[in-house]
Protein backbone atom coordinates (compact mmCIF):
# COMPACT_ATOMS: atom_id res chain seq x y z
CA UNK A 1 0.00 0.00 0.00
CA UNK A 2 1.70 3.23 -1.15
CA UNK A 3 1.98 5.62 1.87
CA UNK A 4 -0.12 9.25 1.76
CA UNK A 5 1.93 12.29 0.63
CA UNK A 6 0.87 15.53 1.28
CA UNK A 7 2.14 18.78 -0.60
CA UNK A 8 1.40 22.18 -0.78
CA UNK A 9 1.74 24.03 2.24
CA UNK A 10 2.98 27.16 3.12
CA UNK A 11 2.95 30.86 4.47
CA UNK A 12 0.67 33.28 3.36
CA UNK A 13 -1.37 36.34 4.90
CA UNK A 14 -4.29 36.16 6.23
CA UNK A 15 -7.22 36.36 3.66
CA UNK A 16 -5.10 34.54 1.39
CA UNK A 17 -5.51 31.14 -0.29
CA UNK A 18 -3.50 27.25 -0.48
CA UNK A 19 -4.31 24.20 -1.78
CA UNK A 20 -3.12 21.29 -0.06
CA UNK A 21 -2.62 17.73 -2.26
CA UNK A 22 -2.23 14.35 -1.39
CA UNK A 23 -1.32 11.22 -3.27
CA UNK A 24 -4.15 8.82 -2.33
CA UNK A 25 -3.60 5.93 -5.26
CA UNK A 26 -5.19 2.05 -3.23
CA UNK A 27 -7.76 4.44 -1.78
CA UNK A 28 -10.92 4.31 -3.39
CA UNK A 29 -13.13 2.65 -1.21
CA UNK A 30 -11.43 4.60 1.90
CA UNK A 31 -12.70 7.68 3.09
CA UNK A 32 -10.58 10.08 2.73
CA UNK A 33 -9.90 13.43 5.52
CA UNK A 34 -7.86 16.03 6.12
CA UNK A 35 -7.19 16.80 9.41
CA UNK A 36 -5.02 19.27 11.45
CA UNK A 37 -3.03 19.92 14.81
CA UNK A 38 -3.04 23.90 15.75
CA UNK A 39 0.19 24.62 18.51
CA UNK A 40 -0.78 23.80 21.41
CA UNK A 41 -3.67 22.06 20.82
CA UNK A 42 -5.22 18.71 19.95
CA UNK A 43 -5.97 16.93 16.82
CA UNK A 44 -9.31 17.95 14.60
CA UNK A 45 -10.95 17.30 11.79
CA UNK A 46 -11.22 19.88 8.75
CA UNK A 47 -12.50 18.11 5.79
CA UNK A 48 -14.05 15.10 4.90
CA UNK A 49 -15.13 12.81 1.42
CA UNK A 50 -16.65 9.74 1.53
CA UNK A 51 -16.19 7.21 -1.47
CA UNK A 52 -19.50 8.15 -2.70
CA UNK A 53 -18.63 12.19 -3.37
CA UNK A 54 -20.31 13.15 0.26
CA UNK A 55 -18.49 15.44 2.50
CA UNK A 56 -18.35 17.26 5.68
CA UNK A 57 -16.40 20.21 7.17
CA UNK A 58 -15.53 21.64 10.27
CA UNK A 59 -18.07 24.65 11.35
CA UNK A 60 -15.18 27.20 11.28
CA UNK A 61 -13.33 26.06 7.82
CA UNK A 62 -17.26 26.03 5.89
CA UNK A 63 -17.73 28.14 3.03
CA UNK A 64 -14.07 28.63 3.11
CA UNK A 65 -12.30 25.41 2.67
CA UNK A 66 -13.41 22.80 -0.03
CA UNK A 67 -12.32 18.85 -0.24
CA UNK A 68 -12.30 17.37 -3.34
CA UNK A 69 -11.02 14.05 -5.45
CA UNK A 70 -9.49 13.73 -8.57
CA UNK A 71 -9.86 9.85 -9.46
CA UNK A 72 -8.46 9.58 -12.63
CA UNK A 73 -5.25 11.28 -11.22
CA UNK A 74 -5.70 9.71 -7.88
CA UNK A 75 -5.32 12.86 -5.99
CA UNK A 76 -7.08 14.39 -3.02
CA UNK A 77 -6.77 18.14 -2.43
CA UNK A 78 -8.19 20.66 0.33
CA UNK A 79 -8.72 24.06 -0.66
CA UNK A 80 -8.36 26.51 1.48
CA UNK A 81 -9.32 30.43 1.05
CA UNK A 82 -9.69 33.17 3.36
CA UNK A 83 -7.47 31.50 5.47
CA UNK A 84 -6.97 32.95 9.14
CA UNK A 85 -4.18 32.88 11.83
CA UNK A 86 -6.13 30.77 13.88
CA UNK A 87 -5.46 27.79 10.65
CA UNK A 88 -2.49 27.82 11.04
CA UNK A 89 -1.64 24.06 12.33
CA UNK A 90 -0.09 21.09 10.77
CA UNK A 91 -2.29 19.73 7.97
CA UNK A 92 -2.33 15.51 7.49
CA UNK A 93 -4.15 13.87 4.69
CA UNK A 94 -5.90 10.23 6.43
CA UNK A 95 -7.83 7.05 5.05
CA UNK A 96 -10.13 5.07 7.35
CA UNK A 97 -12.74 2.79 6.57
CA UNK A 98 -15.68 4.56 7.96
CA UNK A 99 -18.79 4.45 6.39
CA UNK A 100 -19.44 8.25 5.79
CA UNK A 101 -17.12 11.05 5.68
CA UNK A 102 -15.71 11.86 9.50
CA UNK A 103 -14.15 14.48 11.41
CA UNK A 104 -13.01 12.75 14.15
CA UNK A 105 -9.37 11.18 14.36
CA UNK A 106 -9.75 7.63 15.08
CA UNK A 107 -12.15 7.03 12.64
CA UNK A 108 -8.76 6.99 10.14
CA UNK A 109 -6.10 4.16 10.24
CA UNK A 110 -3.62 5.30 7.70
CA UNK A 111 -1.91 8.89 8.01
CA UNK A 112 0.74 10.80 5.88
CA UNK A 113 3.14 12.62 7.88
CA UNK A 114 1.65 16.25 7.39
CA UNK A 115 2.25 19.74 5.78
CA UNK A 116 2.96 23.27 7.78
CA UNK A 117 0.55 25.98 6.92
CA UNK A 118 1.45 29.24 8.13
CA UNK A 119 -1.06 31.94 8.15
CA UNK A 120 0.39 35.46 9.25
CA UNK A 121 -2.13 38.43 9.95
Amino acid sequence: QVPLVESGGGSVQAGGSLRLSCEVSGYAQYTMGWLRRAPGKQLEGVAAIGSDGSTEYRDSVLGRFTISKDSTKNILYLQMDSLQPEDTAIYYCAAGPASRPSLLPYDYTDWGRGTQVTVSS
